[in-house]
C-alpha cells in the first residue's frame, strides 16, 4: 500500500476515533505533516491535557508517550512503535540509580524529561533543555543536587550556573557523537553560518557555538537571527521545521560532513506512517502505568509547572 492510502485512512481513523495526533521535531516529515501539534516531548504532553480527544498517539519515542500518559492517566496513549526507546533513557536504568541516589541522601535529584517513568518518580523535580537552568538558579545556593541522566546537559548548566551538581553517566548517543572537529570544519567552508546546538552536546562542541539551547530556542533564534546561513548540531528531524518556517535560510547538518546519517536518531525514525496507521486502526501499543507510578511520576512534573509559572517561564 502506497503513502497516500496510509494518509487517507489516518485521517479518517483520527476523526472517526476522536484522536489527536502528537509529532515530534525529530520524526519523519510525513509524520510531522499528518500530527495535529508539532513540538519537544513536554510541550506536547501538555498540549494533550487542553484536548479532549478520547485517543492521544504520540508520534515520537517511549518516554514521550510515558510522560503523556503521567499528566493524562485517564486517557488511552499510543505509540506507534512500542520499541522506539531512547539511548539516553537507557542509559539510566532505574535500580542502578537508585542505589546511585541513595550515596547522596542529602541532594535533591532533577531529572531532565528525557527519561523514563522510573527515574521520574525517583526525582524531586523535572527540567527541559529549556528551563533546567533558570529552575537550578531558583534553588537555594547550598542545596546539594544530583542532575540525571544527561551529563552533558547537566555539565553545560554546572559551566552556566557556576554549580556543582553531581552527574549521572548518561548521553544521548547521537548529540554525544557530534564532534567540535566537525563544527569546525564546516565553519571553515561556511565562515557565515552561525553554529546552534542542543545542550545534550558535549562540552567541547558547545564551547564553538554561537547559540546552544533548547529545540523551541533553536527555532526562535533563527527566526530573529540576521544569519541566512545556519549549522544546526542536533538530530535532523528539526530541519524540517525550520525550513518550513524560515524558506529563506540555509541549514547544514553535521551529517554533510561526514556523509553519513550520524545525527539521525533510528529510533525517532522507527514510527512510520505504516505502523501510525495500524496503531490508530488497533488501538495498539497502548502505553499502560501503574497508578503508583504515575502518582510518583507526576510530582516532580507538577512542581517544575509550577515552579516555571512562578519564575515566567510558562504562563
Amino acid at each position: 500500500m502506497d503513502n497516500e492510502f496510509y494518509k487517507n485512512e489516518i485521517i479518517r481513523l483520527k476523526k472517526e476515533k476522536n484522536a489527536v495526533i502528537l509529532g515530534h521535531y525529530y520524526q519523519r516529515d510525513e509524520i510531522q505533516d499528518l500530527s495535529d501539534y508539532i513540538g519537544d516531548s513536554l510541550a506536547l504532553a501538555q498540549k494533550a491535557q487542553e484536548c479532549d480527544n478520547d485517543i492521544i498517539v504520540f508520534c515520537g519515542v517511549h518516554f514521550m508517550a510515558e510522560t503523556a500518559k503521567i499528566l493524562n492517566p485517564s486517557r488511552k496513549v499510543l505509540l506507534p512503535d512500542i520499541t522506539a526507546s531512547c539511548s539516553l533513557a537507557e542509559s539510566c536504568p532505574g535500580e542502578e540509580f537508585a542505589r546511585f541516589k541513595a550515596q547522596y541522601p542529602d541532594h535533591m535529584v532533577i531529572s531532565y524529561v528525557n527519561c523514563t517513568a522510573e527515574i521520574k518518580a525517583l526525582s524531586d523535580l523535572i527540567c527541559t533543555s529549556g528551563n533546567a537552568e533558570k529552575l537550578v538558579r531558583s534553588l537555594p545556593e547550598e542545596q546539594k543536587i544530583i542532575f540525571a541522566p544527561d551529563k552533558n546537559l547537566g555539565s553545560y548548566i554546572n559551566s552556566v550556573t557556576g554549580r556543582h551538581m553531581v552527574l549521572w553517566d548518561g548521553v544521548c548517543m547521537v548529540h554525544d557523537a557530534m564532534k567540535a572537529e566537525t563544527v569546525m570544519q564546516l565553519k571553515a567552508e561556511h565562515p557565515d553560518a552561525a553554529v546552534i546546538a542542543h545542550p545534550e552536546c558535549n562540552a567541547a562542541l558547545l564551547q564553538v557555538a554561537d547559540f546552544v539551547g533548547s529545540t523551541k530556542a533553536m527555532l526562535t533564534y533563527i527566526g530573529q537571527s540576521g544569519h541566512k546561513k545556519f549549522i544546526v548540531a542536533t538530530e535532523t528531524g528539526i530541519l524540517y521545521e525550520m525550513r518550513k518556517n524560515n524558506p529563506d535560510k540555509e541549514f547544514i547538518t553535521l551529517n554533510a560532513s561526514q556523509q553519513c546519517n550520524c545525527a539521525d536518531c533510528s529510533y525517532m525514525k522507527q514510527n512510520t506512517l505504516e505502523k501510525l496507521y495500524l496503531c490508530m486502526r488497533d488501538e495498539t501499543p497502548e502505553i499502560e502505568l501503574d497508578a503508583a507510578t504515575i502518582e510518583a511520576a507526576a510530582r516532580p512534573i507538577v512542581r517544575m509547572l509550577d515552579m516555571s509559572k512562578k519564575l515566567g517561564i510558562i504562563k
